[in-house]
């Protein structure tokens, strides 16, 4: 007989100084229900593969757990802030069989120190919202935190109005940001960042232990994982909406799902968050914001990077200075998988250019422009300009030695058939929070295998009545 899946804490954080984090229970909800499990993922972490609604819940705490709410900082939209878990409890850090480190962490568990007045909890739509995209990003190939469960607390949270409580179980590669080192630097000692710095290296980078320079190769570690994370964000689409430095994950996992979404037509100007208003976080400056968040990250290391002050920040400065050159190489490589290019010409940058120029003109829909190429629906471009670039596009394949055949298995395993619309997301979302959860899973079984070209996944590919990038999102609680 098989043995039973445990849970299986070993918690290192609680090791580190007390100021980083208070260790708290979540505060019980009156009247849990569970809304949704992830059994997938509990199979693959080796997780009691029973919904425990009340872990879930946070009203019971599993063997072994070391609950607590971590202490950061960051830059939000670039002021400096002092921030923390203010509707999050970390369980503890679950360790697989094969040893592997997952953060378990409960989102909307209530009230902590670090809570600024808030109520610390969180209403059942922007939950349920963040268990969709994560688990679509997860389907697509992006680095992501991931979703187990979400259930509802039976008490509600008054927002603009009043809503369904409800908590989010997290698992992440760990929950340690950008703006848990700034947390370090501003309110402690070098002997803090330095404890921090290696606890980070132990968990995440455990090859660079012995490394003469550890946290000099730390950094380059962390900005080659993050060229690498927004790349694949630009690839698809995917507007996070809220890069702050709290919300940047030292791991390279997207974290933090709150004014996320997919464009629809491609515009580089596209912002989805109500509170952007200038669009300091729009699809076209993802990366630049990634590089700006790494300055910060490189900033609180310089004094465990070289005694001298200038010469760490010339050290620094050289590694966050391959970060654009990276994130390059990567967008570029799989710009060209995407148009089923498997060598390198000169010319292909201005190809994918010409291309995405067009589909701004043209107000073409990003996802299922590529989409179409992969399925050869050129009647669809019907715009001279469009069959001049396709006329380039095609001689082009033709000086490859690939097959149409190999082109296509290329191209379709890069270009995504579906994604999380913004209108399919609400749609399922609406029907959630009056009861019905059908359509919310529907859509989740579709985005659970975006490459491969269905025909019911057709209704999920069509666009809104009126695409454009006027959808907003706000960072619910």
């Amino acid at each position: 007989m098989q043995k039973e899946a445990k849970w299986n804490f070993d918690t290192g954080y609680t090791g580190l100084p007390g100021h980083f984090l208070t260790k708290q229970n979540p505060i019980p909800v009156a009247a849990p229900k569970l809304v949704i499990f992830n059994k997938s993922l509990a199979a693959d972490l080796g997780l009691p593969l029973r919904p425990e609604t009340l872990i879930f819940a946070g009203n019971q705490i599993p063997k072994g757990a070391e609950p607590l709410a971590q202490a950061y900082a960051g830059h939000q939209f670039g002021h400096f802030t002092m921030l923390g878990d203010g509707r999050a409890i970390l369980l503890g850090e679950y360790v697989t069989t094969i040893g592997k480190r997952f953060d378990i962490q409960l989102k909307g568990s209530g009230r902590t120190p670090y809570s600024r007045g808030g109520d610390g909890r969180a209403a059942l739509g922007p939950m349920l919202r963040e268990y969709i995209i994560s688990e679509a990003m997860h389907a697509l190939g992006v680095p992501t935190t991931r979703s187990l469960a979400v259930v509802e607390t039976g008490e509600t949270v008054m927002r603009e109005k009043p809503l369904a409580g409800a908590i989010l179980t997290r698992v992440a590669s760990s929950h340690i940001r950008v703006g848990t080192f700034e947390y370090a630097a501003r309110f402690g000692s070098l002997q803090d960042v330095r404890i921090l710095a290696d606890y980070t290296i132990s968990r995440h980078f455990p090859g660079l232990s012995t490394t003469e320079n550890r946290y000099l190769a730390m950094l380059k570690e962390v900005v080659k994982r993050q060229a690498y994370l927004i790349s694949k964000w630009q690839l698809i689409g995917f507007v996070h909406g809220v890069m702050n430095t709290d919300n940047m994950a030292i791991s390279g996992e997207t974290i933090d799902y709150g004014p996320c979404a997919f464009m629809d037509v491609y515009n580089p100007s596209t912002v989805f968050s109500s509170i952007d208003t200038r669009g300091r976080y729009a699809y076209e400056n993802q990366p630049k914001i990634a590089a700006w968040n790494l300055t910060r990250f490189a900033e609180t290391l310089l004094p465990l990077i070289h005694d001298n002050v200038n010469k760490a920040a010339e050290m620094a400065q050289e590694e966050i200075a391959t970060f654009f050159r990276l994130h390059q190489d990567n967008w570029l490589a799989g710009m060209r998988a995407k148009l089923g290019l498997h060598n390198e010409e000169a010319e292909d940058e201005m190809l994918i250019g010409d291309l995405l120029a067009l589909m701004q003109q043209f107000n073409l829909d990003y996802t299922n422009t590529f989409r179409n190429l992969t399925l050869g629906n050129m009647e669809l471009f019907f715009e001279p300009d469009f069959y001049k670039w396709i006329t380039r596009w095609q001689a082009r394949l033709g000086r490859q030695p690939q097959l149409k055949g190999e082109v296509r298995a290329l191209m379709q395993s890069c270009n995504p058939a579906v994604i999380p619309r913004n209108h399919k997301v609400e749609e399922a979302l609406s029907a959630a929070e009056n009861g019905d959860l059908s359509v919310m899973d529907r859509l989740l079984q579709t985005l659970a295998n975006p490459y491969e070209y269905r025909p019911d996944q057709e209704e999920y590919a069509d666009l809104p009545t009126n695409p454009s990038c006027r959808y907003r999102t706000f960072c619910g609680t």
